[in-house]
């Protein structure tokens, strides 16, 4: 069989375990293993648990429990509702006040967790049935969460992109850096776009009739610095080379589960153990997919399958953004399929030659694939963000929320056109503050 034949087969074979519903991390290994029994005869197994192993046996990994830990800290905690408040009393006046308030919410709160399930499920609980009650529908109520939750997989500290990072063996700090302005200006273009859509359809709401006083605006503040506080110290560190991703990690991790601890008096064992439960499914769950990946790459290298994919791209005689336009077409379809961790570990190592021989920055490039994921994340079939926002809000079908999530898929698109024709977007931060890369 040859290798096009072969990888054919093997990601067929993918599909159809992940069509039966069965976990991530055993479809991939399940498939790998298959791959390589065919291949090698049952003698290959003596190589899996040493390939698995090896594919997260590397300490910078030590900061993506740390991170999620974090993020559960504060998603297991008020601090989500506290945001959501303190965001709606400043902008309830402002037509669509109450989107741009779940949006902004989204965008704090995903930089705190990193999550992009976590954003959802905990502004949600919230947002949408206060959305729901105030007048809006409910296409727009989920559909700007659902939205706004893909947001935790760009803004740093992000997980994502400290997978990409060890994957290309590129620096953490400076992706985290690239991630800023992108992650802004998305926010941005989300908000921009909720206005708009609220003036065109004419909505009048209760809210704009709703007066705060300054007193009240600002007393929601004092419960959400002390989390943008380690959020920023965090970055500082980070990208001041004080300390290593995993170093940054484990402090922020300690002082986010003091503050959540202490401000919300969470002095019982199980509300702590919650914490620490939830982190521990996620990171397994993570640090699987990651193993899993790592043996399913080895089973394509093993089989030239990989070799063969890049020669292929690599001797296509087309313009480079021609190139760049069909590695985006495959990750828009390998997002809507995977989650975002297993995409990047899968094709990371594959498309960095490519693209640094095209000439892209890979720094750029990171921000571009970790968009086309969030893009992932809000499209069927799998669409992980839709089902949490379902589990939410069950009464909301979900052709609303698919219709209410379209609108932003084509901002998201919109948002990777410009940072094509404006890379300095990206790689300007990251080189004012950190120097041009050699």
């Amino acid at each position: 069989m040859s290798p096009t034949m072969a990888g054919l087969a093997i990601i067929a074979g993918l599909f159809v375990l992940l069509g039966t519903g069965m976990p991530i991390a055993f479809a991939l290994g399940l498939s790998a293993i298959l791959a390589l029994v065919l291949q090698g005869g049952f003698g290959m197994f003596y190589i899996l648990s040493e390939t698995m192993f090896a594919g997260i046996a590397n300490l910078a990994y030590v900061s993506i429990p740390m991170f999620v830990l974090m993020g559960a800290a504060v998603a297991s905690s008020p601090a989500g509702g506290d945001l959501y408040t303190a965001l709606d009393r400043w902008l309830n006046r402002i037509p669509g006040g109450l989107v741009l308030s779940n949006l902004g919410a989204c965008a704090i709160f995903s930089g705190m967790t990193g999550s992009s399930p976590a954003t959802c499920a905990a502004i949600g609980k919230m947002g949408i049935p206060e959305m729901m009650r105030r007048g809006y529908p409910a296409s727009v109520a989920t559909g700007s969460i659902a939205a706004g939750g893909t947001l935790g997989i760009l803004i740093p500290p992000s997980v994502t992109l400290i997978v990409y990072g060890i994957a290309t063996e590129t620096s953490i700090g400076r992706l985290f850096m690239a991630g800023v302005i992108p992650g802004i200006m998305l926010t941005a273009m989300f908000m921009v776009w909720a206005i708009i859509d609220c003036k065109r359809k004419g909505y009048e709401f209760d809210t704009r009739a709703l007066r705060y006083t300054l007193r009240e605006k600002l007393s929601g503040l004092p419960r959400i610095l002390p989390f943008l506080l380690i959020i920023a110290g965090t970055l500082y560190v980070l990208y001041g080379g004080i300390a290593t991703p995993s170093e940054a990690a484990g402090a922020g991790a300690l002082l986010t589960l003091l503050v959540v601890v202490i401000a919300y008096r969470l002095f019982k064992i199980r509300p702590v153990a919650n914490i620490f439960g939830s982190a521990m499914r996620e990171s397994v769950m993570i640090m699987m997919i990651m193993a899993a990946a790592e043996l399913f790459a080895f089973a394509l290298s093993s089989l030239f399958i990989t070799q063969t994919i890049a020669a292929a791209i690599a001797s296509m005689e087309v313009n480079r953004w021609v190139l760049m336009g069909l590695i985006n077409v495959f990750l828009l379809v390998a997002g809507m399929f995977l989650p975002p961790v297993a995409v990047i570990v899968m094709s990371a190592p594959l498309l960095f030659p490519i693209i640094t021989q095209a000439g892209f920055d890979p720094y750029w490039f990171a921000i571009i694939l970790t968009i086309n994921m969030e893009v992932g994340l809000i499209t069927p079939p799998v669409g992980l963000n839709l089902f949490v926002i379902n589990a939410v809000a069950p009464d909301v079908p979900t052709r609303e929320i698919l219709w209410g999530s379209l609108p932003y898929v084509l901002v998201m698109f919109l948002a990777i056109v410009i940072l094509c024709i404006f890379p300095g977007i990206v790689t300007w931060l990251p080189n004012h503050m950190m120097g041009v890369p050699i």
